[in-house]
C-alpha cells in the first residue's frame, strides 16, 4: 500500500470513527417527552330550556285567532266574539244615562228626590269621581258628561289594534283587549318589557264583559280623557252622531304614539266599516 493510500485509509477510518463517536451516545439515550397528560372531560351537558306556558287566568274558551288563516274570516270573528259584551255595556250605560237625566229634570223641576234617587246619585258620583263638593245639579250634570257610551265600531277597532287581533299574552291570558293598566300587585300579568321600578301590571279579566266594562270605565273617568269626553258631551249638545272617527281625535293619551294611534284608528275604522255596521246612539 503506498503512503497515499495508507494516508487516505487512515483519514476514512478516523473520519469513520468520528462519526460513530459523535453519534452513539445519543442513540442510547432514552428519550423523555414532557407531555402534559390530560383527562378526557365529558362535554358539559346544556340544560334543556322548557319553556313554561302561562296559563289562563280565566274559564274562557277563546277562538284560536292566530290559526285563522283568511283575513277577512278573522275579522268576522274576532269582531262577532267582542261585539256582545260591547252592546251589551252600552246599554247598561244608556241606562244609567236616561236615569240621571230623570233627575236632572226632576231637580229642575224642583221635585224632590227619593231615597233610592239619593242613593243613586252618591253611588254614581263615586263610581264616576266626581266631587261631593258640587251642588247636586252640577254633581249630575257632571254625570251626564261621565256617564256615556262610547261608539261600538271605535272600541273594536281599538280591541283589535291593542291586542293584535286577540292574539297578544295580554288577550289569551288575561282576557286583556285594551291593554288597560293595574295598579295592585297580582292584579294583572306583568309586562315583560316594564320599566325597571314600575309597579304597574296589565289588569287580568275573568269575561269579556269585564273587560270591556273596565275600558269604558277608564275612558269615562280618567282624567286623561277629559278631551274626548268634551267633545262627545258636545256632540251631544248639537244632536250630532257620535262619529267614532271624530271622537277617536280625544284618544291621543291613550297611546305613545300620539297622532299616528289616532290616525291608525280612524284608517282601521274606515277599512273595517263592512264588518261592523251600528247605530251611532
Amino acid at each position: 500500500m503506498t503512503r497515499f493510500n495508507k494516508q487516505h485509509f487512515l483519514g476514512l477510518i478516523f473520519a469513520a470513527l468520528l462519526g460513530v463517536g459523535l453519534i452513539a451516545p445519543f442513540t442510547f439515550l432514552t428519550i423523555e417527552e414532557d407531555i402534559e397528560q390530560v383527562t378526557p372531560v365529558a362535554p358539559k351537558a346544556i340544560p334543556k330550556v322548557v319553556k313554561k306556558v302561562e296559563q289562563p287566568l280565566h274559564d274562557v274558551t277563546l277562538p284560536n285567532f292566530a290559526k285563522i288563516r283568511d283575513v277577512k274570516e278573522k275579522k268576522r270573528q274576532f269582531f262577532a266574539f267582542i261585539k256582545p259584551a260591547v252592546l251589551a255595556e252600552n246599554n247598561r250605560i244608556l241606562a244609567l244615562r236616561v236615569e240621571i237625566e230623570r233627575l236632572i229634570a226632576q231637580l229642575t223641576l224642583e221635585q224632590p228626590f227619593s231615597e233610592e234617587d239619593l242613593a243613586l246619585v252618591a253611588d254614581l258620583i263615586a263610581k264616576y269621581k266626581v266631587s261631593k263638593k258640587f251642588s247636586l245639579l252640577r254633581q249630575l250634570y257632571e254625570l251626564q258628561v261621565k256617564v256615556d257610551i262610547i261608539p261600538p265600531a271605535l272600541i273594536l277597532v281599538q280591541a283589535a289594534n291593542e291586542s293584535a287581533w286577540g292574539t297578544s299574552r295580554f288577550a289569551r291570558i288575561g282576557l286583556n283587549f285594551f291593554g288597560v293598566w293595574c295598579y295592585k300587585k297580582g292584579c294583572g300579568m306583568v309586562p315583560g318589557s316594564r320599566n325597571t321600578g314600575a309597579k304597574h301590571e296589565v289588569a287580568a279579566y275573568s269575561s269579556i264583559k269585564q273587560g270591556v266594562a273596565r275600558y269604558l270605565h277608564n275612558i269615562n273617568t280618567n282624567s286623561a280623557y277629559t278631551v274626548f269626553r268634551t267633545i262627545r258631551s258636545q256632540l251631544r249638545e248639537q244632536n250630532q252622531p257620535l262619529a267614532p272617527e271624530i271622537l277617536a281625535t280625544g284618544l291621543i293619551p291613550y297611546s305613545e304614539r300620539g297622532t299616528d294611534y289616532v290616525l291608525e284608528l280612524t284608517e282601521m275604522i274606515r277599512h273595517n266599516r263592512k264588518y261592523f255596521t251600528f247605530p251611532n246612539k
